[in-house]
C-alpha cells in the first residue's frame, strides 16, 4: 500500500493544479501522455470534496511525482463534467495517455485513495513509492506553516487512521487546533491520546502550545505593559506578564529576555515561575531554534554561575 508521505522532490505547485475547460487538454489530455493525472472534480459548495481534497493531495505528493494532480470547479466547467458524465461530486478520474484509466465517486477513507493511486502509477508503468508515514507528517506540517490548519488536521487525522500511536501526527493535531483557535478540542485530544506515546516529545512539545495559547487568550497590551516595567524595574509580576504578551504576538525571543531578567533578579520569585515559564516556551519550540539553544545557554550559564 502506499504510503501518506512526502520528501524532496517535485514542487508541490509542480504536481497540483486548478485547471479549466480552457487549459483542460493541455492540463489533462497532452500532459497525461507523459504522466499520470489525476483530476479532482468538486465544487466549493460539496462538503464531502472539502474532505477528499486535502486526502487526495497528500496521496498525490506522497508519490512524488509518479502521479500529478488537477483540480476542476464543475460550477465553472459544465461542459466537461457533461462530456464525463459526471453526475456527482467528488468524483474522482485518473488520465493516462489522454484517456480516463480508473476513477471513484464520493468521500472515501484514506487507504482506498492511497491504494488508487498505487493503482493508477502501475496502470502507467511506474512504481509507487515505500511507505513513509513520517514524510506525510511533514507535508500536513508544510501545511500547518502555510495557515492551511484545516487541510492539516484532516491530513493528520488520516495518518492517524494508518497508526493510532504515531506521536508525530497526534501531536500535529493538537497544534492543528490550536492554530484554528479550537482550544478546548486541541485540550480534549491531548488529554485522549495513548499511553504509549502520553510522554513523547511530540506530545509535550503539543502540551506546552496549548498552555501557552490559554496564556495568549487573556495576555495584555503589550505597550501597557512595557510601561508598567519600565515604571517599575523590579515588579516581576509585571514582567511575566510582559513576557507572555510578547510570546503571544509572536515575539518569543524578547520574551525570553523578559524572563531571564527575571530570573537573574531573583531565581526564587514566585516559586520559580521565571524557569518554569522559559520551559514551557523551550519545549513548544523546535529543540533546534536558536532561540532555545541560546536561551537555555543563557540560562545555564546564570544557574553555574
Amino acid at each position: 500500500m502506499m504510503d501518506l508521505g512526502l520528501s524532496a522532490g517535485p514542487a508541490e505547485a509542480d504536481l497540483i493544479k486548478d485547471g479549466s475547460e480552457a487549459t483542460f487538454m493541455q492540463d489533462v489530455v497532452e500532459a497525461s501522455q507523459t504522466v499520470p493525472i489525476v483530476v479532482d472534480f468538486w465544487a466549493p459548495w460539496c462538503g464531502p470534496c472539502k474532505t477528499l481534497g486535502p486526502q487526495l493531495e497528500a496521496a498525490v505528493t506522497a508519490a512524488k511525482g509518479a502521479v500529478k494532480m488537477v483540480k476542476i470547479n464543475v460550477d465553472e466547467a459544465q461542459a466537461i463534467a457533461g462530456q464525463l458524465r459526471i453526475q456527482s461530486i467528488p468524483t474522482v478520474y485518473a488520465f493516462w495517455q489522454g484517456q480516463p484509466v480508473d476513477g471513484f465517486q464520493g468521500a472515501v477513507p484514506q487507504s482506498e485513495i492511497n491504494e488508487f493511486i498505487d493503482r493508477v502509477i502501475k496502470a502507467a508503468g511506474g512504481e509507487a513509492p515505500a511507505d513513509n508515514l513520517n514524510d506525510a507528517v511533514e507535508a500536513a506540517e508544510e501545511m500547518l506553516a502555510e495557515g492551511a490548519a484545516v487541510d492539516a488536521a484532516q491530513t493528520f487525522a488520516a495518518i492517524l487512521g494508518e497508526d493510532a500511536n504515531h506521536a508525530g501526527a497526534y501531536g500535529g493535531l493538537v497544534r492543528a487546533h490550536i492554530a484554528m483557535d479550537d482550544l478546548d478540542q486541541a485540550e480534549a485530544i491531548l488529554n485522549g491520546a495513548p499511553a504509549e506515546i502520553s510522554d513523547s516529545t511530540e506530545l509535550e512539545a503539543a502540551h506546552a502550545q496549548l498552555q501557552l495559547a490559554r496564556q495568549a487568550a487573556d495576555a495584555g497590551p503589550v505597550a501597557e505593559l512595557r510601561a508598567a516595567v519600565e515604571a517599575e524595574p523590579d515588579n516581576h509580576q509585571a514582567r511575566l506578564d510582559l513576557a507572555q504578551a510578547l510570546y503571544a504576538n509572536g515575539d518569543a525571543e524578547a520574551a525570553v529576555d523578559e524572563l531571564l531578567t527575571i530570573f537573574g533578579k531573583d531565581r526564587e520569585w514566585n516559586e520559580g515561575a521565571a524557569k518554569e515559564q522559559l520551559f514551557t516556551i523551550f519545549d513548544a519550540l523546535k529543540p533546534t531554534d536558536p532561540i532555545v539553544l541560546n536561551g537555555r545557554r543563557r540560562l545555564s550559564s546564570m544557574i553555574f554561575a
